[in-house]
């Protein structure tokens, strides 16, 4: 099956172009390793943001900047975006305000809109979920008659769920301009592909609901880029939605509460870190084109940590979270189950939320 869905590459880990069909600039070159390197430092900080106790669980992302950054860039201003909760990256990436961002890990409710501009949604926390959403929201904009489409990020995990099958094939059925991507990084938490699936692909699981399925290396993203570009294409042209398989790996924690070396050889993980890491493949491949330079990645390190700490200090200048809003915001108008769960949180804190 592997056959049928072979790996899509552009850049080998070497930093080589595989192919002379692609023609990559110097411009899209930096344009990408400019925002990978942003957000690798937004997830550096992140971590350490977490570890100081100045935002709660933090949910690290290094090794998919490659699948986050090349799906993001493919978009158009008004595509639609689902996260989940690891894919900050790409929201970042396609326009949500870092402080808004920062805002959801400490547990504001402004944080659960990640952009004032960009049709992004709150990231989905509950697996896959937000699949289904993503294909309505897909057939309305072809029944306004728009070009518009709409990406979902997911975890191979999430194919396990039904609201996976369930999206896809609402999506399948009536053409949804839609692409489906799943960021397969081997692990659905602690648990390995290969003890949760029979399936040598996720990509193969296209061929049920009869849309196309793509695999590609999700540490290049010259080939995520193209592969989430040429899907969007084929939606926009009404040819229905695309399940692309990015083929990745989670280098840290599942989230900063979780202790990887509990269930995965974490030297195994060192060793892909040197061979795959994706920033550092782009650095190989643009100083393999004399396209490196040392002076524009100093400034623009610094142009990030200025960002970085803006948003930080805008983070940090709002009040506290509110522990109403976990009550308050559950439904339009709290049902009668959350307000006796208020009621009886409020009286084991003597009243006070």
């Amino acid at each position: 099956m592997e056959d049928k869905y072979p790996l899509f590459q552009i850049v080998d880990t070497s930093g080589n172009l595989v192919s002379d069909d692609y023609d990559i600039t110097e411009e899209q070159a930096k344009s990408y390793y400019y925002h990978m390197l942003r957000i690798r430092m937004y997830d550096q900080k992140g971590i350490a943001l977490q570890r100081q106790g100045r935002i709660g669980t933090y949910v690290p992302f290094e090794g998919q900047e490659a699948s986050q950054v090349g799906s993001a860039l493919a978009l158009k201003a008004n595509d639609w975006m689902f996260p989940t909760y690891r894919d900050h990256g790409a929201t970042l990436t396609f326009g949500a305000d870092m402080d808004m961002m920062l805002l959801h890990w400490n547990g504001r409710i402004d944080g659960c809109v990640p952009s004032r501009v960009k049709n992004i949604l709150p990231a989905a926390i509950p697996i896959a979920t937000h699949i289904p959403h993503a294909a309505g929201v897909a057939m309305a904009e072809t029944y306004k008659g728009t070009k518009n489409a709409a990406i979902a990020y997911f975890g191979d995990g999430a194919t396990s769920e039904g609201d996976f099958h369930e999206g896809l094939n609402m999506a399948s059925v009536f053409k949804a301009p839609a692409v489906f991507l799943n960021q397969n990084n081997g692990y659905a938490i602690s648990l390995p592909v290969s003890k949760q699936m029979n399936s040598k692909t996720i990509a193969q699981k296209a061929a049920s609901y009869g849309m196309s399925g793509i695999r590609v290396d999700g540490m290049d993203v010259f080939a995520v880029n193209e592969a989430v570009k040429e899907a969007l294409d084929r939606a926009r042209n009404g040819e229905g939605p695309t399940l692309i398989e990015a083929v990745t790996w989670r280098f840290g924690a599942h989230t900063t509460a979780d202790d990887p070396s509990k269930y995965r050889d974490q030297e195994e993980s060192d060793a892909k870190r040197e061979k795959l890491d994706p920033v550092m493949r782009l650095e190989r491949f643009m100083k393999n084109l004399n396209m490196w330079d040392e002076q524009w990645v100093s400034s623009i390190k610094k142009e990030i940590q200025v960002e970085l700490d803006d948003a930080i200090a805008s983070m940090e200048s709002y009040e506290k979270a509110s522990l109403d809003d976990m009550f308050d915001y559950v439904f339009e108008e709290p049902t009668w189950t959350i307000e006796e769960q208020k009621k009886a949180f409020m009286a084991q804190r003597g009243g006070q939320l």
